[in-house]
């Protein structure tokens, strides 16, 4: 292994980890999808790892066709620009949907107050009507969402780039080996996955001891929020 193969690998290892620690779109829409969706641990870390290397897989493809036919790194790097233009819009688009049918849930489920008399005697409670239906709602209305999302969330994923490896890591080792090439993908693509189910699972974890039963209701708007500002984010703000 050549000086300038270790170099790259050691920088392929840095990059993967900066830039999915920046990125807050590589982990955020996981941890609001679990949140209110309930998914498990076990679940949401399958699901960032689908997701996570469909992100990868993308690009990867791209890189090594380039490398091997020789296409100049300015025609990748702008086929790369679409991709992320196309998924950040994608993303905005399904936090917009998802935000306006959590707040359709939220309201549904708002706390109204029953009034009844018994033998002169009036009383009230406070009743959530949507709740006690909810088993039966959600299997019926909302059955082919609960399925879906997570692969819409991987559709999404697999059009984003990783917009440093091609230009910075997989273009400077094909000017070595293809063994170089392989290698360096290999490790960015495996710190970036670790990186991102990493930070989900302490992310979870984390929010796992706090309660806010005033709010629950609201989860699935926040999370499509959630979803909508890292959309935005990457468009108008390039993170």
């Amino acid at each position: 292994m050549t000086p300038e193969i270790i170099l790259l690998v050691l920088s392929a290892a840095a990059i993967a980890f900066v830039h999915t620690v920046l990125g807050p779109d590589h982990y955020l829409p996981f941890v609001a999808m679990a949140k209110a969706r309930g998914w498990g641990l076990k679940k949401t870390i399958r699901i960032t790892v689908l997701c996570g290397t469909g992100h990868l897989a993308g690009s990867v493809a791209l890189g090594l066709i380039g490398v091997t036919l020789g296409i100049q790194l300015s025609s990748l790097e702008w086929m790369e620009s679409v991709r992320s233009n196309i998924a950040a819009w994608l993303l905005i688009g399904f936090g917009l949907a998802y935000t306006a049918w959590g707040l359709r849930q939220a309201y549904r489920n708002r706390p109204h107050t029953h009034r009844h008399s018994h033998d002169g005697t009036t009383h009230e409670h406070v009743h959530r009507h949507f709740e006690n239906h909810a088993h039966v709602h959600l299997h019926e209305e909302s059955e082919d969402r609960k399925s879906l999302t997570p692969w819409v969330i991987f559709i999404i994923f697999v059009l984003g780039p990783c917009e440093p490896l091609i230009p910075l890591l997989m273009y400077p080792a094909a000017r070595e080996s293809l063994f170089g090439v392989l290698l360096v993908t290999g490790i960015f693509g495996v710190v970036t996955v670790l990186t991102m189910t990493t930070i989900v699972a302490l992310s979870l974890k984390g929010m796992a001891s706090v309660k806010l039963k005033r709010f629950e209701r609201y989860y699935h708007a926040m999370a499509g929020f959630a979803i909508l500002v890292c959309g935005l984010g990457v468009t108008f703000l390039g993170i």
